[in-house]
Formats: structure tokens, C-alpha cells, sequence
């Protein structure tokens, strides 16, 4: 599917899911004293844990500096929520550089710069002419991977994609995989994995599924031996999953920046000072606890954000 016929069909979701927002109604939080007492903003979000859990950070944050703030996370997919900020719906969301180069810019996976600071900078400079802002690079790289449990990897000798394109292509039944749609449609997904590792897997061997069951179905190889998998994911240790190794070195870097409407920093500057020792704790690592604090405790986005905040003595 085309980013622009995704776009379409998401934008009529968005406008039900509206009609929806608008009669349970929505409070706004925050207002008080701070370095952004009197300001108003929306932040938004992606619909996944990770996302949504970045949303409410940066919604408790704001709040504690004395602004009131909407909340318009969990919206679905790349494509929507930037057009959210594009609109003005938003006024802010945590990205990743490489969907910014790739998905959002539309730039060529082969051209993505390999040094995370370089990619960064490419893609703040190319946005800024469309009114956005990348701010507050992280050390956190959420890139794509490919998993497998440990029992298949060792049965079928399968450690990197490499290996699985090999098996692809000789055994595709074995080579079953499980992917969310976004992945299997976009450049920088598996249309250019098969692309770049000289494979191609049958439709048959292809499930799609939401991100979430993949971590647990691998495990059982039930319905697919391999999968897509996040590498900040909380469930990948949880249920003991094998990252195959980018050994082509694929897949870009998918550092978190904030992305910021133009206007919007340019009347509130202090956003950047408030925000940036969020940014300053931000790891792979910490992503991956903050994830499976959600995604295998069970525990609620805004608790989960709430905790990671005052234990890092960010707010209070």
C-alpha cells in the first residue's frame, strides 16, 4: 500500500476517532507556576507502548513547568500523527531519525548517513523547510530487527539475516515470518530487507499481525517462526527472543528527537531547556526497561511515565 492511500484511509480513521474524542470530551492538565507558566500545548504520540509512554512523559514533564497540556497520543501510525503536526493538531511527538529520513522525507535507504549525529543533522536541516523542528537527540536507537526464539535458531543455524535470507529462499516454509503492516510496506522495512539481502518470501510465509502478539507468539513458532521486533522492546529478554544480526547493516539508526512545529518553538523557546534533561536520560536501555514496565508487568503508560520521571528526579 502507497504512503498516500495509507494516508487517506487513516485520515477518515482519524476523523471518527475525532467525532469520538470530542463526545467523551477531553481534559486538558497541567497550569501553574514554572518556566512555562501560562503556555498551552498538545503533544501527540504513535499508537505503540514505546510512543505513548514518551507522550505522558513529556505531557508530566510540561505540566510540572506550569503548562496546560492537551493529550492527543496514541494516534495510529507515522503517517497520521505527522500530518498532525503538520496541521497544527499537535504541536509536538517523539521520532526516530531514520523514519524521518526514510518514511517522512522520502529519501533513499541506501542514502541514510551511518553516524547517528550526521543522519540527525540531515534530517533536522531537510524538515526545517517544511516548519519542523528535530530537537533533543537521544542516545536511544529503537531500530528495526529480526527475532527468532532460541530453540529455532538453533535448529535451523539461523543467527543473522543472512542466514534467514538463505533459508528464505532455499526453504521459505521455515523461513515463516510475523510483521505489523506498517513494516511490510514501508522502504526501510521488508520490501527493502528482501531488496538489500537478495531474497524474496512467499505471501503464504508472510502474517500480519499487531506488533505486540509477535514477541509472544515466536516462542511457540506459532503462527510464524520469525518475526519483526523493535530493538528497545521490554518483551524481547522477557521472552527470551534471539536478535538476528543486521550483518548487512540494513536497517538505519531510529534515534528519538522530538519534532517540534516551528512556530510553536519559536513562541515557546524554554521548551528545550525543560525537555532536555528528558533527552539526557533517554537510552536503548531505558526504553527497554520503560517498555517492559508496560508491555510485561502490565502497568499503565501514564503510571509507568509518572515513576521514570520522579525516580530521575525529573519532576516534583
Amino acid at each position: 500500500m502507497s504512503y498516500s492511500m495509507k494516508l487517506a484511509r487513516l485520515t477518515a480513521l482519524a476523523a471518527g476517532l475525532s467525532l469520538v474524542a470530542s463526545a467523551c470530551g477531553g481534559d486538558d492538565g497541567g497550569g501553574g507556576s514554572g518556566d512555562l507558566a501560562g503556555k498551552s500545548f498538545t503533544v501527540g504520540s504513535k499508537e505503540f507502548t514505546e510512543q505513548v509512554i514518551l507522550g505522558q512523559i513529556t505531557i508530566l514533564a510540561l505540566e510540572d513547568a506550569g503548562a496546560t497540556v492537551k493529550d492527543e497520543t496514541g494516534t495510529e501510525g507515522t503517517a497520521l500523527t505527522r500530518k498532525g503536526l503538520e496541521s497544527g493538531e499537535i504541536d509536538m511527538y517523539w521520532e526516530y531519525t531514520g523514519t524521518g529520513f526514510i518514511e517522512i522525507l522520502g529519501n533513499s535507504p541506501e542514502d541514510v548517513p551511518k553516524d547517528p549525529q550526521e543522519l540527525f543533522d540531515a534530517v533536522a536541516e531537510q524538515d526545517a523547510k517544511n516548519g519542523v523542528k528535530w530537537i533533543l537527540k537521544t542516545e536511544a536507537n529503537d531500530t528495526y530487527a529480526f527475532a527468532t526464539s532460541q530453540e529455532t535458531s538453533d535448529s535451523l543455524g539461523v543467527t543473522t539475516i543472512s542466514d534467514f535470507a538463505e533459508l528464505a529462499n532455499s526453504k521459505p516454509e521455515d523461513a515463516s515470518l510475523c510483521a505489523a503492516a506498517e513494516f511490510l510496506d514501508r522502504d526501510d522495512g521488508f520490501p527493502g530487507v528482501e531488496e538489500a539481502y537478495g531474497f524474496m518470501l512467499p505471501d503464504d510465509q508472510i502474517t500480519e499481525v499487531d506488533l505486540n502478539i509477535i514477541y509472544t507468539a515466536l516462542p511457540k513458532a506459532d503462527p510464524c517462526n520469525f518475526g519483526e521486533v523493535f530493538e528497545s522492546a521490554g518483551q524481547i529478554p522477557a521472552n527470551d527472543l534471539v536478535v538476528l544480526e543486521d550483518d548487512k547493516q540494513f536497517f538505519p539508526g531510529y534515534e528519538l528527537a522530538l519534532t517540534v512545529n516551528d512556530s510553536v518553538l519559536k513562541d515557546s523557546p524554554e521548551l528545550e531547556d525543560v525537555l532536555q534533561p528528558i533527552a539526557d536520560k533517554l537510552t536503548t536501555e531505558e526504553l527497554q526497561k520503560l517498555n517492559a514496565s508496560v508491555d510485561v508487568d502490565g502497568l499503565p503508560e501514564e503510571a509507568v511515565a509518572k515513576k521514570w520521571l520522579e525516580d530521575n528526579s525529573l519532576i516534583g
